[in-house]
């Protein structure tokens, strides 16, 4: 594969992650820090998971071929519906709105679980894991941090409650993920 196919390749691993982090971004109020964090728990786990997939190999394929459109679903559907239920809260504008890290966890996973898929096929066509992981790590980190910014822009144009439209997101997206899966 070259570096061509792989950058195209993590782009499309990225949006998933980057989607997630305009969400993300639409409710955050605070600093760099923040959206350094996401971006480096998005790009970690976009590279990790194909480490890991490369070294199960044909094991667990079959297994994550069928349960991961669900997963990534239910994780969503939980991460989503918190966050249109914490939209509907009253909220203090001066406090910083930060997220935690197991929410942050659970999105990683929960956008990253194709990219696992992704090292199954390159343990296949037996390409090295080194280039690969390292494009779609950096790839996933500078689309999240770029993401949150962009949500951050956004979010200050509709106020508090935009967190309800970040968990309508994040719902369509692991509804999406099911049911592209599902059909095709």
């Amino acid at each position: 594969m070259d570096i061509f196919s792989m950058f195209f390749l993590a782009v499309g691993l990225a949006m998933d992650a980057f989607s997630v982090s305009i969400t993300r971004g639409m409710i955050l109020k605070c600093n760099f820090k923040y959206a350094f964090t996401i971006a480096l728990f998005f790009g970690a786990f976009q590279a990790l998971m194909p480490v890991v997939g490369w070294l199960a190999g044909e094991q667990l394929a079959v297994v994550v071929e069928l349960w991961a459109p669900w997963i990534a679903f239910i994780l969503l559907l939980i991460i989503g519906g918190k966050m249109i239920y914490e939209g509907f809260q009253e909220e203090d504008d001066d406090v910083c709105q930060i997220f935690s890290l197991k929410d942050i966890l659970i999105l990683s996973i929960a956008t990253s679980i194709d990219a696992f898929a992704v090292g199954v096929t390159f343990a296949f066509l037996n390409t090295p894991i080194l280039l690969p992981i390292l494009i779609i790590g950096l790839v996933t980190f500078a689309l999240s941090f770029i993401g949150v910014y962009l949500g951050k822009r956004a979010g200050h144009l509709f106020g508090n409650k935009i967190e309800i439209l970040g968990g309508i997101i994040l719902i369509g997206i692991g509804l999406k993920i099911l049911l592209e899966n599902l059909i095709f």
